[in-house]
């Protein structure tokens, strides 16, 4: 057995659905505005016909499961929400066709994407990477993953409420991009691996948060996903 000079980390793993199994987590991806009106309340309309989509990453250590108490980062004035769903990667893929994407789809679940918006939008307009707003430690939030295999889901309410009021209301078939260009595009980039998570994009109405905050978001179809901010450490 080899010696470690100190413990390395658990294996991340998220529960499934109806299974004593885990699903142990690979990496998390994510793609960047993949709805119109969100991408319109950002400042920055896409135009499909001329763009591709595009991606950032979170370490696996910043994942978390539903139904946490997380508290107030640190560094930030204007921590935000954004409320997605997350497709599960089953089996290897590179350069899937579309036409081939459900092949690699393990099941789905829900998540919270939870940005330093503040930070974020100062690295965006200066060209700089965006880790400091995006990869935060507790800041990738994800539910129990359902297994749908070889299932593409192209339509389905998506919504998250803060303390029982409604923020963000839309449908998953609002994506700018969906499920089977999303795995087809980023498997030109990456071989996509089982135990990868894709969270595809938030719709529009994200916001802050402060202390003290509930959240509780749902897609259709898939489940729900919950998160509670508590005190900065």
């Amino acid at each position: 057995m080899p010696q470690y000079l100190f413990n390395p980390p658990p294996v991340a793993a998220l529960p499934i659905r109806g299974e004593a199994t885990l699903f142990p987590v690979n990496r998390l991806f994510f793609v960047g505005r993949n709805y119109h009106a969100h991408a319109v309340e950002m400042g920055k309309p896409v135009d499909k016909s001329v763009e591709r989509p595009f991606y950032f990453t979170k370490s696996i250590g910043t994942l978390t499961p539903s139904g946490a108490t997380v508290p107030y980062p640190s560094e930030t004035a204007n921590y935000h929400f954004e409320m997605e769903l997350v497709v599960a990667i089953g089996r290897a893929g590179f350069r899937v066709a579309a036409a081939d994407a459900h092949e690699l789809i393990y099941g789905y679940a829900t998540g919270l994407d939870m940005t330093r918006r503040d930070l974020q939008l100062v690295a965006r307009d200066k060209g700089r990477p965006w880790d400091l707003g995006k990869d935060i430690e507790q800041g990738s939030v994800c539910s129990e993953i359902v297994p749908m295999p070889f299932t593409v889901i192209e339509r389905g309410a998506i919504e998250l409420a803060v303390n029982g009021q409604t923020k963000q209301q839309s449908d998953v078939d609002k994506l700018i991009w969906d499920i089977r260009e999303i795995v087809e595009d980023l498997s030109r980039f990456y071989h996509l691996q089982a135990g990868d998570l894709i969270y595809t994009g938030t719709p529009e109405g994200v916001g802050p948060v402060v202390s003290g905050d509930r959240l509780e978001g749902r897609v259709e179809g898939v489940g729900s996903v919950s998160l509670t901010i508590a005190p900065a450490a």
